[in-house]
């Protein structure tokens, strides 16, 4: 049996282990340490932000975003309904409810009818826009950049300024993408919305294990998420808490992985473009599969997953990623969609017919940092063979 080809696996090929020995030997493992604010620095240079905030996870630090908007109990959030669970469980910890938009051909929130869901479900009560429906207060949009493709942020953000909206970017999949032109030119996913966040889960393009960074263009946003991801601590000393805080700290060793990863990551990204243009030209158009594009004409993407779309239905979904299982390769089905799980079944959807679509569609490929050439045309070799 040939080698295993895993989906998307961490890259280890740089100061990992120096820079995690150095907190070992500080004895600084926890959440203290020079390494956390160290990764912060340098986290918040990269993407051009004055400052970042570490935390446990990209959950969490969405649910320190949601916090820093002001979104609470009795409140709505515009979301996606494409996208991982993660992204929006933090509205419901904040105590509000999601109302699900479906995408366009980016796999991002369609802005068209996250408008259309505004103006025709919803009402303005001075500055406030309220669901006709719930009598709720409609307080932010939440966006996700989709496997790293950068959402439409100009239109969105006239949605958002239009009707009042905060604006939390999910970039948890998109750390490196960038536009390259437009209003938004040199700006990176995450900073252009009010808050925004990124992920160091194993299989993001630079990892920690577990791991998120909040940045915000409102200083104060960020430093009441640090505040509230360090239990609120109003003294250090006596330990009086003057809010309900959360254990939403990075560790010092975590810190170390993230600042050797962040070192290469521009190397990465180099990477994920050459597997993927493989990927397209190999298979975009043969064999009844399509490679999905990224917004390339005002962006640079991370291009952090890679989507294979079958086509014209000559091939089934599960099918296919069984074949390749049985070749010791894994693939994946796009996520299942959040308004049809069990919790959010009763939440408003709206406009969801390419969301359908591409949920059915969609395989994706192995694609990680460090996946050869070798192996990606193995992985093409199988799905030309179907």
């Amino acid at each position: 049996m040939a080698d295993f080809i895993p989906l998307s696996v961490p890259n280890f090929a740089g100061r990992e282990k120096e820079y995690v020995n150095d907190a070992v030997v500080s004895e600084w493992v926890s959440t203290g340490g020079s390494k956390v604010a160290g990764f912060e620095e340098a986290l918040a240079e990269y993407v051009g932000m004055p400052r970042a905030v570490a935390c446990n996870s990209g959950t969490s630090g969405l649910h320190l975003a949601c916090l820093a908007a002001g979104v609470g109990r009795g409140d709505e959030v515009l979301a996606p309904t494409l996208t991982f669970i993660a992204a929006v469980n933090p509205i419901r910890y904040a105590g509000a409810e999601p109302v699900f938009i479906g995408c366009d051909d980016s796999l991002c929130m369609d802005p068209a009818e996250a408008e259309a869901f505004c103006a025709a479900r919803c009402h303005m009560e001075g500055d406030r826009l309220i669901d006709s429906a719930t009598g709720a207060h409609v307080k932010a949009l939440l966006v996700v950049h989709v496997f790293g493709n950068m959402a439409d942020l100009p239109a969105l953000m006239r949605v958002a300024q239009k009707y009042h909206l905060a604006l939390i970017e999910d970039a948890t999949e998109a750390l490196g993408t960038y536009y390259t032109c437009g209003p938004y030119a040199g700006r990176m996913a995450g900073t252009i919305g009010d808050v925004g966040v990124y992920s160091f889960n194993g299989n993001k393009i630079i990892t920690t294990g577990a791991g998120g960074m909040l940045v915000s263009n409102h200083p104060d946003w960020a430093e009441h998420a640090k505040h509230l991801s360090t239990q609120a601590k109003a003294d250090e000393l006596q330990f009086y808490h003057d809010e309900v805080g959360y254990n939403y700290r990075l560790t010092n060793l975590q810190a170390a992985l993230g600042l050797a990863q962040l070192e290469q990551l521009e190397g990465f990204i180099e990477n994920k473009w050459a597997r993927w243009r493989q990927y397209r030209d190999a298979l975009d158009g043969k064999n009844g599969y399509r490679i999905l594009g990224f917004r390339e004409e005002c962006t640079r993407p991370n291009k952090w997953f890679y989507s294979l779309y079958l086509e014209d239905g000559r091939h089934e979904r599960d099918a296919v990623i069984e074949a390749l299982k049985a070749q010791a390769i894994q693939a994946r089905p796009v996520w299942a969609l959040i308004h049809e799980q069990a919790d959010y079944g009763k939440n408003q959807a709206y406009g969801l017919e390419k969301a359908r679509d591409y949920r059915a569609k969609i395989v994706n490929l192995p694609c990680s940092t460090n996946l050869t050439e070798a192996d990606c045309q193995r992985v093409i070799d199988v799905l030309l063979a179907l």
